[in-house]
């Protein structure tokens, strides 16, 4: 069966942009800029997403063209004879069910709180009604687990209709949307009163600030804000490589879409932070600044009926686009596993993510007496863990050896791979940058990542 390819350039962008962008750039880009000295993140942000983020991504992509199938092949098929790179391949596959596992979860509560703002729940809600809303949700265990379920089935139903007509159709209309939804909410948010101060205390240098919590603490934080921010590790980025053709480089092809993702976190952070300075609120809360915070921010506003729902659906949008990128990481390595059709695997497929996502969604509730990583944790927490802290690092690290050293699939057929096309090459002089050094920052980000707290 010949293998379906994406039907554009920019479809193969906004699905791996969609890939990359996700709730972390929405709530945690805004309060970890903000709290880390504005300006001085800002810049070491930027700086680790050309160190980190790259570099990893291109390589990615590159293995993913070369060997024109899904990551539950990509290894094998192109690691040298007698190696034995492809025994981490059930790693790629553990890393997209994970995350899926509680990211549907999550993407549910943004579903769900977005039909509640378009029903009108927060109208003329004081703090205590918005603080309780978010707690009855947690502790409901129907609604949370049909929000899920309303999510894996849409997702797998969409990308049941093929890679052009489901995927590809649906993610670009839905990127597109959400770019203008979040242009209209930033704008917004800065003609409020007194959000000038917002804007200042996001993209000013404050090296008081950053003193007082540390260089080295600011600086660790950078890094670890780019390199999660584009879901690099588990193939997600690998599968849209083996969708494209050989027109177009792809360094080039990964600065377009690590702009794309930096422009969203930026947006997200000019919609969130002055807001929170114009309402003086805190803008350090975490998941609470999204379910606690910004419902009583909307509830205050006026239109706030209004701009809230356009808020939880950009935020639903940006977790959907997500969503469905790494559903057909699933649905392409379980079809090159098994030789289903795509429409059998996605029937499979959502049936066995229906089941897998249960002790997420119930962990708030019927299972909080599990905390697996302390007082306090629940099974989301650990199946984040897991993904974040020890998949997402140690895949990139195969990845940046795989394509550097000539014991795996080496820098010279990484690069030619690479540079085939046209747009910006690879930089060669990196070569040593890439062999060394880059695999031990990642070393140290998994290591710092396992450490205890």
């Amino acid at each position: 069966m010949e293998r379906e390819k994406l039907g554009s350039r920019l479809g193969f962008i906004l699905i791996s942009a969609g890939c990359a962008i996700g709730i972390g750039n929405v709530w945690k880009f805004p309060y970890v800029a903000g709290l880390y000295g504005g300006g001085v993140f800002l810049f070491f942000y930027l700086l680790f997403l050309l160190m980190l983020g790259l570099p990893v991504m291109t390589m990615e992509f590159a293995t993913g063209r070369a060997a024109g199938t899904s990551p539950a092949r990509l290894l094998g098929k192109l690691e040298p004879a007698g190696t034995k790179w492809h025994w981490y391949t059930p790693c790629f596959l553990a890393g997209n069910w994970l995350l899926m596992m509680f990211y549907t979860v999550v993407t549910g509560w943004m579903l769900r709180y977005f039909a509640d703002m378009v029903a009108g729940q927060f109208v003329n809600a004081g703090q205590e009604q918005v603080s309780t809303h978010y707690v009855d949700m947690l502790s409901n265990p129907g609604p949370l687990v049909f929000f899920t379920i309303l999510v894996i089935v849409s997702g797998f139903g969409i990308c049941a209709r093929g890679l052009q007509a489901g995927l590809e159709r649906v993610t670009k209309w839905m990127m597109g949307a959400l770019l203008v939804i979040m242009v209209v909410l930033a704008v917004n948010s800065m003609l409020s009163a007194g959000a000038a101060e917002g804007v200042k205390y996001l993209f000013v240098p404050d090296f008081a600030r950053a003193r007082e919590i540390g260089l080295g603490s600011v600086i660790a934080a950078a890094m670890n804000q780019a390199f999660f921010t584009l879901s690099l590790g588990i193939g997600a980025m690998a599968i849209f490589g083996s969708y494209i053709g050989k027109e177009h480089r792809l360094f080039g092809e990964s600065v377009h879409i690590a702009l794309l993702d930096t422009f969203v976190a930026l947006t997200a952070a000019l919609i969130v932070i002055p807001s929170c300075f114009a309402y003086n609120v805190e803008t350090t809360a975490g998941p609470g600044l999204i379910f606690v915070t910004l419902p009583n921010i909307f509830a205050a506003m006026p239109l706030g009926r209004l701009w809230g729902s356009l808020f939880f659906l950009f935020l639903s949008f940006a977790a959907f686009s997500t969503i469905l990128a790494v559903f057909e990481n699933i649905i392409s390595s379980t079809m090159d596993l098994t030789g289903w059709s795509r429409k059998k695997t996605c029937a499979v497929c959502a049936a066995a993510m229906m089941v897998l996502s249960l002790p997420s969604a119930l962990g708030f509730n019927v299972l909080a007496g599990l905390q697996p990583l302390g007082a306090g944790s629940t099974i989301m927490d650990l199946e984040d863990f897991l993904v974040s802290n020890i998949l997402l690092p140690l895949g990139s690290l195969v990845f940046v050896v795989f394509c550097t050293w000539k014991q795996g699939w080496g820098w010279n057929r990484f690069t030619e791979e690479a540079d085939t096309g046209r747009g910006l090459r690879f930089p060669k002089w990196i070569r040593t940058y890439c062999r060394f050094l880059l695999p031990a920052i990642i070393a140290v980000i998994l290591i710092t990542g396992i450490l205890p707290g």
